[in-house]
C-alpha cells in the first residue's frame, strides 16, 4: 500500500510542488489531504488518518509546532515532519522534545524529501544534520546538566537559577514565582551555599556551563 500523506503549508505553490513530487511515485506515495493553515491541517489529519503529515513550521492560526503538540496530545496515529525555510536552535529543540519524527529544510533536493518520508513512514527519525546536529549536542549537554544540578538542587532552586541567569531581578522573580522577594533571597543564598559561589555572575556562568539557560 502507498504511504498516505497530508500536506500543510500556507503557500499553495509549496503544496502543489510537493504533491507533484509525490505523484512521480504513485505506487509508493499518495497525497490524501491538503491544508493551508494549522487548524485546517489538524482537521484533515483527524479525518484521513494519514501515515505521514508534512507540515510547515510557520503557518497561520496554528503553527507547525503547535500542530505537532496537538497531534501528540490527541495521540493521533500519524508521524509528523516539520518543513522549514530555516529553523533556529530553540525551535528545533522544541520540536525534538515534542516528538517530531522529521525536520526538513525546504532547500533540500527533492529526492531527499522522498527519502525522508520513506524513512519516517518506516518508523525511523529524520533530523537534517545541518539544522539539528548542534541542537542535539546542546540537548544532550542540557539534559546532563539538569541531572547533575538536580542531584544538588531542588526543582524550585533550578527554576530560580534559570530566571536569575536569564536576567531577572529578585523582584521580577518573586512576581513570576508568586513568592515574597525575601524568599527569593533565601533561595539564592541557599543556592550559593550549595554551589560554593558568591555572586550572580558566578550563578550565570554555572547556569551556562550546565545548559540551564
Amino acid at each position: 500500500m502507498p504511504i498516505r500523506i497530508v500536506l500543510a503549508d500556507d503557500h499553495p505553490i509549496v503544496i502543489d510542488g510537493l504533491a507533484a513530487l509525490f505523484a512521480l511515485e504513485p505506487d509508493e506515495f499518495r497525497v490524501v489531504g491538503r491544508a493551508t493553515n494549522g487548524e485546517q491541517a489538524l482537521d484533515v489529519i483527524r479525518m484521513h488518518r494519514p501515515d505521514v503529515a508534512v507540515v510547515d513550521l510557520r503557518m497561520p492560526r496554528l503553527d507547525g509546532l503547535g500542530l505537532l503538540r496537538d497531534v501528540r496530545a490527541e495521540a493521533l496515529p500519524v508521524r509528523v515532519v516539520i518543513l522549514a525555510g530555516n529553523i533556529d536552535e530553540d525551535q528545533a529543540l522544541d520540536a525534538i522534545r515534542a516528538g517530531v519524527d522529521g525536520i526538513l529544510l525546504k532547500e533540500l533536493a527533492p529526492q531527499l524529501v522522498l527519502e525522508c518520508v520513506r524513512k519516517v513512514a518506516a518508523g525511523e527519525r529524520w533530523l537534517e544534520k545541518r539544522s539539528t546536529s548542534r541542537v542535539i549536542e546542546n540537548l544532550i549537554r542540557r539534559e546532563a546538566g539538569v541531572r547533575e544540578a538536580a542531584s544538588v538542587l531542588t526543582p524550585r532552586e533550578i527554576e530560580l537559577i534559570r530566571l536569575a541567569a536569564g536576567g531577572m531581578r529578585n523582584k521580577e522573580i518573586s512576581r513570576r514565582l508568586q513568592i515574597k522577594e525575601g524568599t527569593v533571597k533565601i533561595h539564592l543564598h541557599n543556592v550559593y551555599e550549595k554551589l560554593g559561589i558568591s555572586s550572580r555572575v558566578h550563578l550565570v556562568l554555572y547556569a551556562q556551563s550546565k545548559g540551564l539557560v
